[in-house]
């Protein structure tokens, strides 16, 4: 590590800024599969410095907790991503402007991760070709699943899966009129204690509730946002995680009886709420705000259709 991080380098004077999208997975029945990209972003900015090591400064969500050494996480996938290809990782230096919250269920460990790419993929633009295939791959590896970097990386509604080759996705466009909403609460939740919850197995009857609900949440998405709460019905995750999660379980009970597709934002606890006008949207805040024993944020957010970017803005 220590060579890798010495010497001038020859992208000296590249620099780069990066904004990924915040993003929600599963979206009820979609466990691990499905996932949508939100305009909510975290920024990046990357330049090459002719004195080794990386310094990184975080300003907004993360400022003083997350690491500012080799070991933060966007770095390791600059450096995983340089490693990839073979590439001597220069001297750094990085700027984090952080919105997507922490431990939220909103995507920030993929987001991160997808920022690294991103800003490996700029500053070695012209000297290696990172194609959009390669992204998800490199992202995969380092996430461990997909359904959260694909939307990151790409945008819209995603359906992701894996193959022994490596992950895939495809990209869909969201209807105009679903219009999402999403909880915060003030607590965080870890994504592992959320998965050792999951049982090994679950009922046959169960596993085709979800794969009719997951086929019928497509069509809601893309065509038809009336039947969203009919499709955002799930029986393979939420049920098991609820007992963590009680006010998230008490609220989006709640909502669903009042109409709304409500569901776990990813590994929760934030709640997502699939409005299909936006003034569903402020009546589910309404109810929120009334009904909630914690603080809740309400984020009225659009869908973003364009994914992460990258921008080389070299001196």
């Amino acid at each position: 590590m220590a060579e890798a991080l010495s010497g001038k380098s020859a992208l000296s004077g590249r620099s780069v800024t990066v904004q990924v999208p915040a993003t929600t997975a599963n979206l009820g029945p979609g466990f691990d599969t499905l996932g949508l990209a939100l305009a909510h972003h975290d920024h990046l900015e990357v330049s090459v410095r002719d004195e080794p090591g990386v310094a990184v400064e975080v300003h907004g969500v993360g400022e003083s907790v997350v690491p500012t050494d080799e070991t933060n996480l966007v770095v390791r996938a600059i450096i995983h991503t340089f490693a990839a290809y073979g590439q001597v990782l220069p001297g750094l230096n990085l700027v984090a402007h952080n919105e997507i919250p922490h431990g939220r269920g909103m995507g920030s460990s993929g987001a991160a991760i997808v920022s690294g790419i991103m800003a490996a993929k700029g500053l070695l633009e012209g000297i290696v070709d990172i194609d959009p295939e390669a992204l998800l791959a490199l992202a995969t590896e380092m996430e461990g699943h997909p359904d959260n970097v694909a939307p990151a990386l790409f945008g819209g509604l995603t359906i992701a899966w894996m193959t022994p080759e490596g992950p895939h996705h495809k990209k869909l466009m969201v209807h105009r009129g679903v219009k999402p909403l999403v909880f915060v609460p003030e607590h965080a939740m870890s994504t592992a204690l959320a998965r050792s919850l999951q049982p090994e197995s679950v009922p046959h009857e169960d596993a085709v509730f979800n794969v009719s609900r997951s086929a019928l949440l497509i069509a809601a998405l893309i065509q038809s946002p009336e039947l969203l709460l009919a499709a955002t019905e799930d029986k393979l995750h939420q049920s098991y995680r609820a007992a963590a999660m009680p006010e998230t379980n008490r609220l989006i009970t709640l909502l669903r009886e009042h109409g709304f597709a409500a569901v776990v934002s990813g590994a929760g606890p934030s709640i997502l709420v699939l409005a299909s006008d936006p003034a569903q949207r402020l009546v589910a805040a309404e109810l929120v705000a009334a009904e909630s024993e914690t603080p809740w944020q309400a984020l009225m957010l659009a869908v973003d259709v364009l994914g992460a970017t990258v921008t080389r803005t070299d001196r």
